[in-house]
């Protein structure tokens, strides 16, 4: 019988062993996969797991952990907790960061929406103003066969002078018209670099939130495992001979 029991409590505790290294891994491959995500570099020390003064810390935060076990209801009480995220510190002045992005953001948009009306407002004009040359044209062929001398001179002045005009009107208007195209393409840069800004800070935001939800994970498995470990503990030393 003894025998038999001997052999439950090992494949049992072999069982825990295994489960536990293998959730170590998993949370060893998610910071990791944390870790490329946001191109940080991590670097390891082998020889820091072969530091007794670091496993003799670990051993007694072991102890510290089992022994506030049995009084679990005040330590909740007395245990501290994080302070909420947008209260104060790097989250409040990044919050602030994102939304002065937002409103320059805004504030671009509504003057490239102005910028490209002018634009197309010109261009209108520009095809307004041909219009009228070519039907003055027209009507000028038309005349020369009916009126006289006089008249399509008087004529071809008056076209004259109305061609002088449309050249003056269409090289104020294709002056215009760079003039708006440089902007809007100045402001269409200036958006994207607003942008990107604010899509920077987003991530960063995101990235703050993820470790605080890694804390808060790491902890609960940590838990979770020690009250593992006890409770196998505690089953171990029903069957060990009493002195």
């Amino acid at each position: 019988m003894l025998q038999g029991l001997q052999a439950v409590v090992h494949g049992e505790v072999e069982l825990e062993l295994i489960n536990s290294a293998h959730t170590n891994f998993l949370l060893l491959r998610q910071l990791f996969m944390q870790a490329e995500k946001w191109y940080l570099k991590l670097h390891t020390d082998i020889s820091e797991l072969e530091n007794r003064e670091l496993l003799e810390q670990v051993a007694e935060f072991e102890k510290a952990e089992f022994s506030s076990s049995n009084k679990k209801a005040n330590t909740e009480m007395i245990k501290p907790k994080l302070a909420p995220l947008f209260e104060s510190g790097p989250s409040e002045l990044l919050n602030k960061e994102i939304s002065r992005l937002q409103e320059e953001n805004d504030k671009l948009k509504a003057r490239l929406k102005t910028i490209e009306y002018q634009a197309t407002s010109a261009l209108g004009d520009k095809i307004k103003a041909e219009s009228a040359l070519k039907d003055l044209q027209k009507v000028q062929d038309n005349q020369k066969a009916k009126q006289n001398t006089q008249d399509i001179n008087i004529l071809e002045k008056t076209m004259a002078d109305l061609k002088c005009d449309f050249e003056k009107t269409v090289n104020d208007h294709t002056v215009s018209q760079k003039y708006l195209e440089d902007n809007l393409a100045s402001t269409k840069h200036e958006l994207l670099r607003v942008q990107e800004q604010l899509s920077s800070a987003e991530k960063e935001l995101e990235k703050k939130f993820q470790q605080t939800a890694v804390y808060r994970n790491m902890k609960d498995i940590l838990t979770k495992k020690n009250d593992q470990i006890k409770d196998l503990r505690k089953r171990l030393q029903k069957y060990e001979p009493e002195d």
